[in-house]
């Protein structure tokens, strides 16, 4: 389709209009502090994949509420010294996948995680760890799940696994635990913001075409799922609408985005309906870190660069990573 967000130039001086809570430093500090209350518990068993390059380790840690999550660790083989080590989230609906499906970047010679994320898998590339969370009324997916109250809503479990998968990678003696970077792309960009503004020594985040950002434009100017979950939850509560926006604030990429202090590469996709790009660029624009780039990709939708942007990413994140 054509574009439909604002033109590039516009873009590029944008400001999200989401309100930051007063509390959300220390609400992410206290959510974080129960979660380390539970022994991270990072057990790693190699897999047999047939893969001759690469060593697979099957890994399940302590992720929110100590609940066991699940990833995969890819080394190359007959690694003996610690890795610079990438860290991945997914996409909406996805799971970790198969131990081979994901080979990149442990062949390009960094030590590689993927979080699985609970509850997901059944849409795609398939999934192991369950949400033993249950929420009260929800549209179907993920979005809206105990959205009536932050404590509750899906995702401050989802983020807190995100901050134990990195605890997790870093834990094994074949990472160099001081030269971590976090990517991910659609949730996994929003997840990526997130663990941005909750881990203070990463190296490099690469978001790209993120979800999780600028929810009070997103939830409004586009009609696709995810995003239209939050407005067909209010289309049946419909007096909702101040306490969902008040839990929402608690998980924006645009707050998490402010408080970032590595390096970042950002990817964002114009005719994208489904995380449109005025939203990436609401979290992009309040990045403080002066080594900030953004790829932009102007004919395409939510598919973004594709390989393209990996072939971006291959030339921007060992850089960082070997530094």
């Amino acid at each position: 389709m054509a574009l439909f967000d604002l033109p590039l130039d516009q873009l590029r001086s944008y400001r999200s209009r989401s309100v930051e809570p007063a509390d959300f430093d220390a609400f992410w500090a206290t959510t974080l502090a129960e979660a380390r209350t539970h022994d991270l518990d990072a057990r790693f068993e190699p897999v047999a994949t047939g893969l001759s390059t690469l060593e697979v380790y099957d890994v399940t840690f302590a992720g929110f509420g100590g609940h066991p999550v699940k990833g995969w660790f890819v080394v190359p083989a007959g690694t003996r010294e610690p890795l610079p080590v990438v860290v991945e989230f997914v996409g909406y609906g996805g799971g970790r996948g198969m131990p081979f499906a994901r080979l990149l970047w442990a062949s390009a010679g960094f030590a590689y995680f993927v979080m699985d994320t609970r509850g997901q898998g059944a849409a795609w590339g398939g999934g192991d760890t369950p949400d033993p969370v249950g929420s009260a009324s929800a549209f179907p997916g993920f979005l809206t799940r105990g959205i009536e109250d932050p404590y509750e809503f899906y995702y401050r479990r989802v983020f807190t696994d995100a901050v134990r998968a990195v605890e997790a990678a870093r834990s094994h003696p074949l990472a160099d635990a001081s030269r971590t970077a976090a990517i991910g792309r659609s949730q996994g960009g929003g997840i990526t913001l997130a663990v941005a503004g909750l881990i203070p020594d990463l190296v490099a985040i690469s978001p790209d075409v993120p979800f999780l950002c600028d929810f009070p434009r997103a939830t409004t100017l586009t009609d696709r799922d995810p995003y239209r979950e939050v407005g067909k939850y209010l289309n049946t509560y419909r007096r909702r609408g101040e306490q969902v926006r008040r839990t929402l604030s608690y998980f924006d990429g645009v707050h998490f985005a402010a408080r970032g202090r590595a390096p970042a590469l950002f990817s964002a996709a114009l005719e994208d309906q489904t995380c449109p790009p005025s939203t990436v660029f609401g979290a992009f624009n309040v990045y403080p870190h002066e080594d900030r780039t953004i790829e932009v990709y102007e004919f395409n939708g939510h598919e973004g660069g594709q390989a393209y942007q990996e072939e971006a990413q291959l030339a921007w994140l060992p850089r960082r990573l070997r530094a």
